[in-house]
């Protein structure tokens, strides 16, 4: 047996910049890291050699690749056929659909879990560069390059987009008392809703292709990535805190789906309890709001949103890992 775990992302700064309808015209920039919160996939032989049995929300039990229906593990399979038998198996820590590059990470680890039933091991840019492929070029999913990076390389980084689709990952140096302090003025909260980013992000690239407004807004972010990296190296967190404010207002305006009444009423409710900013993490929509704020806070944040559930992190910095290989795999 063997069992690949892949890291979910937190997108600060930059996200929609990794859409090709921007950085092909303008490169872009996306400040984000991995947390605490894992995929994890499992790969076994199964006995029957000629049947590919899946198990996820449903199981599959296929006789070719052809035939089966999870969109990612066919592409994969396809990719890096197995020749007999073999059982798949993924677990989560968090739902699909909640803003944390899920998606993505599950193509990751697809590729290490199937590159390591092989007995090969592979960099992390060849990981991110061919899920990029597998979820953009094979299965069409109109959808950026930030995730497949993030989760393939892991850690706080600064990932720039260019025109020549050569994507670059910076790894940011945080002193540990600047990391800490970071960590120490997140909280997360799950709205409670799970949405399509795919719906989202077709409508995002729509709009960049087509309104020299919303264009101009992505620039902007692009130039607060930088700012956010800046203020990082300069330990301002509170700053950093204050442009993630900044950021979700120019960003709630890219499309009518990114925010609504609700949303909008927990994040007034974070702000008036002390917060100094924060966002909807991913495409928007729903999923996870993340809020800055300083710690004396953070008890009137909860209480504020107290109908929300909280989720607990830290950041990682491993990436995409095989953490288990058996003999007989």
């Amino acid at each position: 047996m063997i069992i690949t775990r892949t890291p979910f992302r937190v997108s600060f700064f930059g996200g929609g910049s990794d859409l090709a309808a921007f950085y092909r015209r303008s490169p872009g920039a996306v400040l984000s890291t991995t947390i605490d919160r894992y995929m994890y996939l499992s790969a076994h032989p199964y006995f029957d050699q000629h049947s590919i049995h899946i198990k996820y929300a449903t199981t599959e039990l296929a006789a070719s690749i052809a035939d089966v229906r999870h969109p990612i593990v066919r592409a994969v399979l396809k990719r890096l056929p197995v020749h007999a038998g073999i059982e798949i198996t993924s677990t989560a820590d968090i739902p699909a659909g909640t803003g944390l590059g899920s998606s993505s990470a599950f193509t990751v680890g697809m590729l290490n879990l199937l590159y390591a039933y092989d007995g090969r091991r592979v960099s992390a840019d060849r990981l991110a560069k061919e899920a990029c492929e597998v979820e953009i070029t094979d299965l069409g999913e109109p959808i950026g390059k930030q995730d497949q990076y993030a989760s393939a390389h892991g850690g706080l980084n600064f990932i720039r987009f260019f025109p020549d689709e050569e994507v670059d990952v910076a790894p940011l140096p945080l002193t540990s008392a600047c990391r800490v302090m970071l960590e120490s003025t997140l909280l997360m909260f799950y709205t409670g809703d799970q949405r399509s980013a795919s719906e989202l992000l077709s409508q995002q690239s729509q709009a960049l292709l087509t309104d020299a407004d919303k264009f101009a807004a992505v620039q902007r972010m692009v130039e607060m990535a930088f700012e956010a990296r800046t203020l990082l190296e300069t330990e301002d967190v509170p700053a950093f805190g204050r442009l993630l404010h900044e950021l979700w207002r120019i960003k709630r305006t890219m499309t009518a789906s990114i925010t609504n009444a609700r949303i909008d009423e927990m994040y007034d409710r974070a702000l008036e309890a002390g917060a100094w900013g924060g966002k909807l993490l991913g495409a928007g929509g729903g999923g996870f709001l993340l809020v800055a704020a300083p710690s004396e806070a953070h008890a009137a944040i909860r209480a504020a949103l107290g109908h929300l559930q909280e989720l607990p992190m830290r950041f990682e910095r491993g990436g995409s890992k095989v953490v288990y290989m058996a003999d007989d795999a």
